[in-house]
Order: structure tokens, then C-alpha cells, then sequence
């Protein structure tokens, strides 16, 4: 992959409007638009393939799935014949859950005759601190234990790549060092930014030398006075980790 392929561009933005403006000016400058809950409830499923008509070649729905089976199966099935290039799901839905899921996105991509998404399960959100784990959530076990636990579980049951926070990447990447084990890395921040509601972040750079697959960054490309040049400074950046690795 070319360093800007890497780059996953959260439109978590409130209209359809905007956020076809961003992947018409973004098209050629990151790898791959996320869709987030945001956007999704505010204009439906139909968003797709609006984004995808005006440029958005990889689409990853962030919808971080966590039910029943048989009620996250009905949504994967109908998400998985958008075209959608990968669909997130919460691992502490279990084995049974994840396997389900899994199932159904291969049956209802070969119904629709399209390419199955790929499934990411997402591990720890990067919001939650070590202390909120085990204060509030009642979670002793250490934070990076858990995650590769989690990133296990959901490799076992068909995923093909966890989402994690970049300070977990080294623990990973040793734990799963075959390379098409896809690590998914949102916290990512840029080092003149500001983290924003992310608790455990890295910038670009670190994230990649740690073993990041692709990069989920928002609002420093967007909010950028450029998002242009903001997404280029951050191929560079990626560009250079690879070189020194």
C-alpha cells in the first residue's frame, strides 16, 4: 500500500452534503472514507452510494455492531450488499456473534454478487482509559492483555482485522505477526494536535513503527485550513516511518 491508502478519512460529519464535498476534494488523498453512526442516522443506508458515486472507492462502515446474533446477522446482511469495503462489530459480543456475522457477510455478498466486507472487530475504545476499566466497567484485567485476548477471539471467528488503540500495536504485532492480520488504528493525532476526546493516542509516525496497518484520522484533516496539504503531511509522515522500518 502507498502511504495514502493507508489513510482512513472519518467523515463524521452531520449531512451527506458535507461530507461529499470532503471525498470530492479528499478522492485522491487518502485510501478510505469512514462512515460513522453520525452520518448513517442522519441520512440512512442510501449515503453509500452517494459517496461511492462521487469517488469513495473503499467505504468502512463504522457501526460497531453489538447484539443478539441472529439481530446482528439481519444487519450485516443488509449492510453487506452496499459494497462497503470493511463493517465494524464489537468483540465483547462474543464468539457466537462475531462467527454469525461472518457467515452471513460471505452468503449475502455472494447473493448480491459483490465482495464480502471485510469484518473488524473493534477491541477497546480508545476513549476508555485504563482507570475507567476497571472503576466503572469492573474490568481488572490489564489493558493491553485485554486486547490481544479480544483481537484473538475475533481473528478465530473470521475477522479480518481488529480495531485498537496505537499504544497497544507493539503487544499486538507480537502477538499476531502475520502481516494479513489488518490493525485498524483510530487515536491517532497528529504531534501539533490536540487529542481531542481520545485517551490513549499516538501520532502517525509512531502508530505506523509500531505496526498499524491503516490510520483513522478525522478531524485534523478536516478541520484543517487545508485538508488537502493536512492529509499529504500525513502521507509524508507515514511515508517516513515505513522508510525507517
Amino acid at each position: 500500500m502507498s502511504p495514502r491508502e493507508r489513510i482512513i478519512c472519518a467523515l463524521d460529519v452531520p449531512s451527506a452534503d458535507v461530507a461529499l464535498r470532503h471525498v470530492e476534494r479528499l478522492r485522491e488523498h487518502v485510501g478510505v472514507f469512514k462512515v460513522g453512526l453520525e452520518l448513517l442516522m442522519a441520512e440512512g443506508p442510501s449515503v453509500v452510494p452517494r459517496l461511492q458515486a462521487a469517488g469513495a472507492k473503499k467505504i468502512f462502515l463504522d457501526v460497531k455492531l453489538h447484539d443478539i446474533p441472529n439481530t446482528v446477522v439481519g444487519a450485516v446482511r443488509k449492510l453487506a450488499c452496499l459494497g462497503v469495503w470493511a463493517i465494524t462489530l464489537h468483540t465483547f459480543g462474543g464468539s457466537k456473534m462475531l462467527e454469525a456475522a461472518y457467515q452471513a457477510a460471505l452468503e449475502a455478498a455472494q447473493e448480491a454478487q459483490r465482495e464480502p466486507p471485510l469484518l473488524l472487530g473493534v477491541t477497546v475504545l480508545t476513549s476508555l482509559s485504563p482507570t475507567v476499566l476497571k472503576q466503572e466497567l469492573r474490568i481488572d484485567e490489564p489493558m493491553e492483555e485485554l486486547v490481544v485476548h479480544l483481537a484473538r477471539l475475533a481473528f478465530q471467528s473470521g475477522c479480518g482485522g481488529v480495531v485498537a488503540s496505537p499504544q497497544e500495536l507493539v503487544a499486538l504485532r507480537a502477538a499476531f505477526p502475520d502481516p494479513s492480520h489488518l490493525f485498524i488504528t483510530p487515536g491517532v493525532r497528529p504531534a501539533l494536535r490536540m487529542a481531542d476526546d481520545q485517551a490513549r493516542t499516538l501520532t502517525p509516525a509512531e502508530a505506523v513503527r509500531r505496526g498499524a496497518s491503516y490510520l483513522v484520522i478525522g478531524r485534523p484533516i478536516l478541520t484543517a485550513q487545508n485538508p488537502v496539504e493536512a492529509a499529504q503531511r500525513i502521507a509524508e509522515e507515514i511515508q517516513g516511518a515505513l522508510e525507517e522500518s
